[in-house]
């Protein structure tokens, strides 16, 4: 009895350390991988170039919304896509590497199927 005391204990707590495990977003095409920071940010890094990426966002917030405000020199757009907020960060790690995080919310609720899915295009037109 003792036993099981002890071992139920220790699973509630490993189960508390570990948390959420993070969501994995793949393709097999050029490497397309992200990841989830958090329950609205799908984060991932590219080796296409800033301005490629830049353009590919820009052209997918177009089509998919409405651009409130974008900053090519941060690197940061803002726009409303369906009724939720998306916020894309493009930010140049290195000469061959860009970060890409995308954050959606809608109704200050998260959307991560929305951000993965702006990710995902983000990254396949900039190929």
């Amino acid at each position: 009895m003792r036993k099981a005391v002890v071992f139920f204990v220790l699973a509630l707590f490993s189960v508390n350390l570990i948390g959420c495990a993070p969501l994995i977003i793949g393709a097999a095409a050029g490497g397309l991988g992200a990841y989830a920071i958090s329950k609205d940010t799908v984060q991932g890094e590219s080796d296409r170039s800033f301005d490629a990426l830049w353009e590919s966002a820009v052209n997918v917030s177009r089509i998919k919304g409405l651009i409130k405000q974008d900053d090519v020199l941060r690197g940061h757009i803002e726009c409303v896509v369906d009724g939720a907020y998306i916020w894309i960060n493009i930010i140049r790690l290195t000469q061959a590497t860009t970060r890409i995080r995308v954050s959606a919310r809608k109704y200050h609720l998260p959307k991560l199927d929305l951000a993965q899915d702006i990710y995902v295009k983000i990254v396949s037109e900039a190929q």
